[in-house]
């Protein structure tokens, strides 16, 4: 993957870095931020998350939706923090952020089964970047938003691989995923207070790792 790859770009809404594509007869626009301009979208990004999902039978939406926004705040001070938008005009249609793995954040702890030797190791923080969340409104759905909001993500990252965690039984996303390019390591339990009490863990090499 190269950075950037085949999305022209030019100056991008809120200062960010700008990279377009086209869904239709609609364009959308792809803006990469930092964490001091994802800070003041907060309440964007939740309402995008909140509509992304809807009302699930047996799940509390609201539940879901306030943990989303612990985590959402949480990772503003991750290292090297970013969010991608995708806007068609003003209108935000979907998001994915996420940070570089810190070695104490433990995040492959109680992994099974286990990894080899040397498969946690983050190599000082530079091996491992975290998609944290990617999310798009559930009438964009199905239109290629967030296979460009992943590649735009990945595409502009210098780590390794990348990792992230999901519903260990949603296995329509799992197969979305196998798809684009993830390998499932093995499944971990959530932390105290996760929503759910184990996850699916997936890995993906990046660019970066194949020397291009």
């Amino acid at each position: 993957m190269t950075a950037g790859a085949h999305f022209p770009r030019g100056a991008g809404k809120d200062g960010g870095l700008l990279v377009r594509t086209v869904v239709g007869v609609t364009e959308v626009s792809y803006v990469r931020l930092d964490a001091a301009a994802a800070a003041a979208m907060l309440d964007q990004l939740a309402e995008v998350y909140a509509d992304a999902y809807g009302q699930v039978p047996g799940e509390d939406t609201g539940v879901k939706a306030d943990a989303f926004r612990d985590r959402a705040t949480a990772a503003l001070g991750a290292r090297n923090y970013e969010l991608v938008t995708a806007r068609s005009g003003d209108e935000l249609v979907g998001f994915v952020l996420g940070y570089s793995l810190r070695q104490e954040r433990d995040w492959f702890g109680g992994l099974d089964p286990a990894p080899e030797p040397g498969f946690t190791d983050e190599r000082g923080g530079e091996r491992t970047v975290v998609l944290a969340e990617i999310e798009v409104r559930k009438a964009w759905q199905g239109k290629g938003i967030g296979r460009g909001l992943h590649d735009t993500f990945l595409g502009g990252r210098r780590e390794e691989r990348a990792t992230l965690s999901a519903n260990p039984v949603a296995t329509a996303t799992h197969a979305l995923y196998e798809r684009w390019g993830w390998v499932r390591v093995g499944t971990k339990p959530g932390p105290p207070g996760a929503y759910y009490r184990e996850y699916a863990v997936f890995v993906r090499p990046l660019w970066s790792a194949e020397g291009s």
